[in-house]
């Protein structure tokens, strides 16, 4: 096929016109021509099959002018010290790393000044793009900011916009949604919603999964405690609940941190998770499986987040001008002894 321009003489293709022939995205087509392994075969030959119908020529050294890329990213977490984000890291430098690209590691500890000073220093070093955890309480703003530096970025496990930008995540809603559920079944109606003393997308979305499975069977979601995210947010929260007139009976944790923090408190009155009162968490960590009992829980699969939203990123980066996208993977109910289902006869009242 030969294109002739408005003089009749050939067109030069451009890569949306192959992307169109191809039925695919332009940052796919640009994956392709970089002999990016992200690209399924199927895809791949269907781009190159285009590519060959079209006669489009690929100018490299042009692409190489545009690019100037460094082959490093950013990467900036807000709780180093936890061991999801170190999941999370471990699936970024899976994707990144076949690709040669290296991520400069950040923590944020959840400071919007350190988050814009990191940010400020990656951009001088000219990373060809970022994975952002969003700090609690970062303005919207930031994505604007960062799209007028023209730095490609990903939100991972939070967002700062519901519609804007490219984000990778679970989905906090459905999942704290299914381990109400799990704890309504099994009988429990007094149920404390623990932990979580910052506002961010993430809080928000369990926050809403726990309020809208306990009115679906009437009953009003008043047991809530915000705490730190950590055993000592959790461990302290367990006596103010436990003294109340009407306590709970199960407590369901904003994660598995504050889940471990809880059954510490429980343990040093001489209670235990999953006789005397349910205990889920959230996140499920390596240390869930583990621990003594062992933790319910709702996996969220944080190194297949890390993986994602490298891949988010290089698409990204291939394609700045590309629609916005989302990826929102499943949260999955992981049973164990910490609720008490698993007991032959549970009685929540012993």
């Amino acid at each position: 096929m030969t294109i002739l321009d408005e003089r009749g003489g050939p067109a030069r293709i451009t890569l949306t016109e192959v992307a169109h022939h191809a039925g695919v995205s332009r940052s796919t087509v640009s994956l392709v021509l970089r002999g990016s392994p992200l690209v399924a075969a199927e895809t791949r030959e269907r781009v190159q099959a285009a590519i060959e119908a079209l006669g489009y020529v690929y100018n490299r050294g042009a692409a190489t002018l545009r690019a100037a890329r460094t082959d490093t990213v950013g990467l900036l977490v807000c709780e180093i010290n936890n061991s999801f984000y170190g999941e999370l890291t471990a699936g970024v430098d899976d994707v990144l790393g076949e690709q040669g690209v290296v991520a400069f590691l950040a923590n944020t500890a959840e400071s919007g000044e350190r988050q814009d000073r990191y940010l400020q220093r990656m951009r001088e070093q000219n990373v060809d793009g970022v994975i952002i955890c969003p700090a609690a309480g970062t303005s919207p703003t930031l994505l604007d900011r960062l799209r007028q530096w023209q730095l490609p970025v990903v939100q991972a496990l939070r967002f700062l916009s519901a519609r804007e930008g490219d984000y990778a995540g679970v989905d906090y809603e459905f999942g704290m949604e299914m381990v109400t559920e799990h704890l309504l079944r099994i009988g429990h109606r007094r149920i404390a919603f623990v932990g979580g003393n910052l506002s961010h997308s993430a809080f928000a979305g369990r926050r809403v999964g726990f309020t809208a499975a306990l009115r679906r069977h009437g009953l009003t979601p008043d047991l809530v405690v915000r705490c730190p995210a950590t055993r000592r947010g959790g461990l302290d929260a367990v006596g103010p609940l436990m003294d109340l007139a009407d306590p709970p009976t199960a407590m369901l944790c904003y994660n598995d941190l504050v889940a471990f923090g809880v059954m510490l408190g429980l343990e040093a009155r001489g209670l235990r998770a999953g006789r005397d009162i349910a205990v889920t968490g959230f996140d499920d960590m390596a240390e869930a499986a583990m621990s003594r009992p062992a933790l319910t829980t709702v996996a969220t699969s944080a190194r297949q987040i890390g993986q994602e939203a490298a891949r988010l990123l290089l698409r990204r980066i291939a394609d700045p001008q590309g629609a916005p996208e989302r990826v929102i993977l499943p949260a999955r109910l992981v049973v164990r002894e910490s609720c008490g289902a698993m007991r032959v006869q549970p009685d929540k009242h012993q």
